[in-house]
């Protein structure tokens, strides 16, 4: 008796761009995933974010940031929407009007407890596949920043800031952020 397994179309950036803009989506190895409303913390840790990654790089003058909701397509099959992107003025002819094609310079996850392992294990693999030059993983919960930068098999961890701990980076050199002000609960300015 032959068996027969059903198996799951792999969509494409096609695909994806003809999905109704109501809901959030990512595509990761053509496959279809849902993301969730980020809750409060989240919502308090990109603001706060945003406000000091942003001004750093337009006093710098070093390129520019972004927030989600907004695309990277990183291969066809590969659509991703992290929490914050910057784009270097180098490498800016990747940013169109409707997305970025192409790896950004830096990439940040904003961890959820719904999706904590997802952006930990699969999207981390899929930045450096792809190679983005430098991913942070925030833990509102545990109040902690992994900076992560490309080594022999994938990412390496560059740094692990705690509370107490200023965060910096090596793409945005001279960037620095007390971890207080970024985990303070309430308003993020």
């Amino acid at each position: 008796m032959a068996m027969t397994t059903s198996v799951k179309p792999r969509l494409t950036y096609d695909d994806y761009a003809r999905l109704p803009d109501d809901e959030r989506y990512e595509l990761i190895d053509g496959e279809l995933m849902s993301m969730p409303s980020p809750k409060e913390i989240h919502q308090a840790v990109s603001g706060t974010l945003f406000l000091s990654v942003g001004a750093f790089v337009r006093a710098m003058k070093l390129g520019k940031v972004y927030f989600a909701p907004f695309d990277v397509i990183l291969s066809d099959v590969d659509v991703v929407q992290p929490d914050l992107i910057f784009v270097s003025d180098e490498r800016s002819r990747i940013v169109t009007e409707d997305n970025i094609r192409g790896a950004p310079d830096l990439v940040v996850e904003i961890l959820s407890p719904s999706t904590a392992d997802h952006d930990r294990m699969v999207k981390r693999d899929i930045y450096a596949r792809h190679g983005v030059s430098e991913l942070w993983l925030i833990d509102p919960y545990a109040r902690t920043v992994t900076v992560l930068t490309p080594g022999a098999d994938g990412y390496d961890a560059h740094a692990v800031h705690g509370e107490g701990d200023t965060l910096t980076s090596p793409t945005l050199t001279g960037f620095s952020l007390d971890l207080s002000e970024l985990f303070t609960p309430g308003d993020p300015s």
